[in-house]
């Protein structure tokens, strides 16, 4: 299976590099912006188990560089994606066009919740689009649920997020937070 990971060299991408290397089965294509980092970053982690290839992501055009690339699945850990402009959803159409299904890590509520306007596109190609993949939605969603079956009704809940101290934060974790 081939994964592009766009922002694999990057703080959050990079960790999931690191989570899947081990699997031989794997093709994991670390892009971003620069091919240089992603060259380093492939370099660093030599003789892991799965194979690793560095590319660079174009955001502009992702169309090509995705139908170049040919991946299975492409998880996309760069963000911020409240900042993608008026077709935030672009690179997620780029995978499925190309025959890819489309993870995100983005936090951002009304970029999460839109994803929904390619479900049926993703159904019809066999494929799917999850957004909201980061640890913060994901975590929040399930202490909401487990606070549902020992609460009987709750009228509103108010979470945050922050990086924490000790994290290497990219320029890109500073926009989304900014």
């Amino acid at each position: 299976m081939r994964v592009l990971i766009i922002g694999g060299y990057g703080n959050f991408g990079g960790r999931l590099v690191d989570l899947l290397s081990d699997e031989k089965r794997l093709t994991l294509i670390v892009a971003g912006r620069d091919f240089d980092s992603a060259e380093r970053f492939c370099a660093a982690r030599r003789g892991c188990a799965a194979n690793l290839l560095s590319a660079k992501f174009d955001r502009a055009n992702p169309e090509s560089t995705i139908g170049e690339l040919k991946p299975d699945v492409v998880v996309d850990a760069a963000g911020p994606f409240q900042l993608y402009g008026s077709d935030p959803y672009r690179t997620a159409r780029a995978a499925l066009a190309h025959g890819a299904s489309y993870i995100d890590l983005a936090d951002g509520l009304d970029f999460v919740r839109g994803i929904g306007v390619l479900d049926n596109e993703a159904k019809t190609a066999g494929q799917f689009v999850l957004s909201g993949a980061s640890s913060f939605p994901v975590l929040t969603a399930a202490v909401v649920r487990r606070l549902q079956s020992l609460v009987p009704e709750i009228d509103s809940i108010v979470a945050g997020i922050a990086p924490s101290p000790f994290a290497r934060v990219g320029l890109n974790v500073v926009r989304a937070i900014a």
